[in-house]
This record gives C-alpha cells, sequence and structure tokens, in this order.
C-alpha cells in the first residue's frame, strides 16, 4: 500500500483521532453484531500500547439529525468489554464540551464521540465541522474501510485539515489490509482467477464487471443480475426479475467475456415473490411463465464447482439468490461452501461485504475464507477501480 501507516508513526503522548466503522445493529439497547467493533482492536490495541491517547469517531445508522435511537453509547460499552478498559462518552461529536473532554485525555485514555451523522455537516463534508475534528488531536488515522468510499467531513476533510496543521494523517491496520487484499487481487493475483458476481441488479455492477473482465480467467454470475444475461441470450425467464434496458449491455459484455463467462444452467423458481410460495427446480431453458427465478440450482452450484476447481484467486462478491427467503438461499450458501473448499486448497479467497459475508457466517466458514471485507460499497468501488476519496487523502509513503 502506497499510503502511510500506524507503523509509520510516533504516536507516544498524542492525541489521536480514529475514524472508526462502528456502524452495528442493535437491539434492545445493544450491540447485536460486535463484529466491526472487533475489526478495529488491533489498531486501536497497537495505538495505546503507542503511548497515545485515542478519540473514536463513527456514524452508526441514518439518522435525520439528534436521534437517541442511534446513540452511540451501547457502542461504548461494548468497546469498553473488548478493550478491558472505560470509555468515555459524551453527548456531542464537536463543540466546548468535547474539546475539552479531548484536551484532558491522557495516555491510554480512550474517548467516543457521539454518532458523526448527528451533525448536518458531516456528509457534506463541511469544512468548518472538519477543521473542528481535527482541532482535536495531533494524528488523524482512518481505519473505516466501509465509509472509505465516501467524501465525508470525519473521512476527507478532517484529514486535509489535520495536514494543513501539521499533523500526520494515516491508515489504520484494517484499511490497510482491505486495500492489501482487494488491491493485490486486482493488481497481482495468482491465477487461475475466477470472480463471482451476484445480487439484484446488473446497473448497480457494471462497472465491476467490466473492470474484471480484462483481469480475471473466469467470470461466474448469478443472483438477479444472472437473469438479464439470459433473457439477453434469447432465453424466456417468465417473471423473473429483469433490467430489460440493459440487454443490450448485457450482449456486449457477453461477447467481450467469451468463455470466460459461466452463468447458471438450471434454477430454483417460484410462482410467487414470497418466503411460502411454490417452488420448483427447472433448466434455465425451461422456465415457465407466471413463475419467477428466485436462486441458482444444484446443477448450477455442481458447474461453478467444476468452474473453481484449481483456481488460486477467488473473489466473490453478491449473494446467489433471494437470500433473505431461507428456502432460496441454498445456492448462496453452495457458493460459500465452495469457496471454504478452494481455501482449503491453497487458494486465496475474498468475500465482499453484506450478504456473501452473512452467508460464510451464517456457515461457520469465516475461518476458511482468507478475507472478508467489512465494507461492501467501498469494496465495490475499488472492484471498479475507482478513487477511494478517505484513502486518496491520507498521507503518501
Amino acid at each position: 500500500m502506497k499510503k502511510l501507516t500506524v507503523r509509520d508513526i510516533d504516536v507516544g503522548r498524542k492525541r489521536v483521532l480514529v475514524r472508526v466503522d462502528f456502524n452495528v445493529p442493535l437491539k434492545e439497547g445493544m450491540v447485536a453484531d460486535d463484529t466491526r467493533i472487533k475489526a478495529s482492536l488491533p489498531t486501536l490495541a497497537l495505538l495505546l500500547e503507542g503511548g497515545a491517547a485515542l478519540i473514536l469517531c463513527s456514524h452508526l445508522g441514518r439518522p435525520s439529525g439528534v436521534d437517541a435511537r442511534f446513540s452511540m453509547a451501547p457502542v461504548a460499552a461494548r468497546l469498553a468489554d473488548l478493550l478491558g478498559r472505560p470509555v468515555e462518552t459524551v453527548d456531542a461529536v464537536v463543540g466546548p464540551e468535547v474539546q475539552a473532554a479531548a484536551e484532558g485525555l491522557q495516555p491510554g485514555q480512550v474517548l467516543l464521540l457521539e454518532n458523526t451523522r448527528f451533525e448536518s455537516g458531516e456528509k457534506q463534508n463541511d469544512p468548518v465541522l472538519a477543521a473542528q475534528l481535527a482541532a482535536l488531536a495531533d494524528v488523524y488515522v482512518n481505519d473505516a474501510f466501509g465509509t472509505a468510499h465516501r467524501a465525508h467531513a470525519s473521512t476527507e476533510g478532517v484529514a486535509q485539515a489535520i495536514r494543513a496543521k501539521g499533523g500526520a494523517a494515516v491508515a489504520g491496520l484494517l484499511l490497510e489490509k482491505e486495500l492489501d487484499f482487494l488491491g493485490g487481487a486486482l493488481e497481482d493475483p495468482k491465477r487461475p482467477f475466477v470472480a463471482i458476481i451476484g445480487g439484484a441488479k446488473i446497473s448497480g455492477k457494471i462497472d465491476v464487471v467490466e473492470s474484471l473482465l480484462g483481469r480475471i480467467d473466469r467470470l461466474l454470475v448469478g443472483g438477479g443480475m444472472a437473469n438479464t444475461f439470459l433473457k439477453a441470450k434469447g432465453l424466456d425467464v417468465g417473471d423473473s426479475l429483469v433490467e430489460d434496458d440493459k440487454l443490450g449491455l448485457a450482449r456486449e459484455l457477453m461477447e467481450r467475456a467469451g468463455e470466460k463467462l459461466v452463468l447458471p444452467s438450471d434454477a430454483v423458481i417460484a410462482d410467487a415473490f414470497d418466503a411460502e410460495a411454490s417452488l420448483k427446480t427447472v433448466p434455465v431453458t425451461e422456465v415457465p411463465s407466471g413463475w419467477r427465478i428466485m436462486d441458482i440450482g444444484l446443477t448450477t452450484i455442481q458447474l461453478f464447482r467444476t468452474a473453481l476447481e484449481g483456481a488460486r484467486t477467488v473473489l466473490w462478491n453478491g449473494p446467489m439468490g433471494v437470500f433473505e427467503f431461507a428456502r432460496f438461499a441454498t445456492g448462496t450458501m453452495g457458493v460459500a461452501q465452495l469457496l471454504g473448499q478452494v481455501t482449503k486448497a491453497g487458494g486465496r479467497t475474498i468475500v465482499g461485504g453484506g450478504d456473501s459475508a452473512a452467508a460464510i457466517e451464517q456457515l461457520g466458514l469465516v475461518d476458511n475464507i482468507t478475507h472478508i471485507s467489512t465494507g461492501g460499497g467501498a469494496s465495490l468501488k475499488l472492484l471498479e477501480g475507482g478513487p477511494l476519496p478517505g484513502v486518496a487523502a491520507l498521507d503518501d509513503k
């Protein structure tokens, strides 16, 4: 990675502002899944060992202004348990109270600010808010890969503001890891390099597919987006989700991909978009009118298994079906198991966020995957080859 990291700087007796990704689910006033909090611990531990006082900031949910339902208080409680030390809190993001709390911190102490999205200037990348955040600390660390694709005050603006006052703006260990795995897969993959792309619509991943075509050896497509490819081939897909305005694009992509592209050969179909709908499995050439494709079938899973034989790098982003309905999650679960087998055989497997990561967790295969990304949107942007403002703003090596 070409950016400075926490390993490159001295943080002894310095106040360090760390942008973390603590956008975690809450249930009954408690953290329901602390995966993202745990992911930040190596960076926080390294900074604390180095003698820093930590000021942490993160967004949580999508509040419209101050909203107690999205308070960071439950996150602070869980973080304190994981760190094994107190985590102080304030009821604001910036202002006199926050400034006083930050200035009073001693090495080894931790302060968690309130939800950054309680400030209207956060998403607008307001330079005033960025300067106020920068005034809290001597050094800025971005360890929130999940928000690195957004130019917000706490991700891009504050890095510029810290630098303007002579401080360093560097990457945390999690951000470094994400960039090394995802960037490394694109820049210098071990081959064969196979990408598995799913999700509902091709329109949301056009740039990803186009970016990958020149890099990969095989491209496996599932999920709703496969329907558009199948219809573009002239198949009748019944009432399946299809982007008719993208059929021309799908034909163009298929022509460019040639034999690299592997599409489903069979599908689990339903007579309604409902968890309890009637279902059956048919070849993709035999989808009847009034039915819709909801998942890939077992024959397709076997087809994908063959396509993955000998793979040395596998990148997976997006579910293979309507994963939120358990009866249509078999394809996604099957691909998760295939990736575990690739890893066991010595391959490198990289999974994007969202439903793909959820499938890995549900199957208990987390330890069988080389890397599971913490950022869905950011990983897509990186795979597209686009810039990540939160990364670009950091100091170069």
